[in-house]
């Protein structure tokens, strides 16, 4: 079993999932603290683009 296959979505949805609520959270009116939408959009940013590189560069193999 090829764990890059499986880690790359998984990274990927939780990073945009972390994306969309962290604006979510800036866009309403008293959503959360600047420290926690910062986290959120940091983590999310690093979740994403760390799956789309492992989406990337892991190649098929049949």
């Amino acid at each position: 079993m090829n764990f890059k296959r499986i880690f790359g979505p998984l990274l990927t949805i939780l990073g945009l999932g972390a994306l969309v609520y962290g604006s979510y959270l800036f866009l309403v009116p008293e959503g959360a603290d600047w420290k926690t939408i910062l986290v959120l959009f940091v983590l999310g940013f690093v979740f994403f683009s760390s799956g789309l590189g492992l989406l990337k560069t892991t190649k098929d193999r049949s």
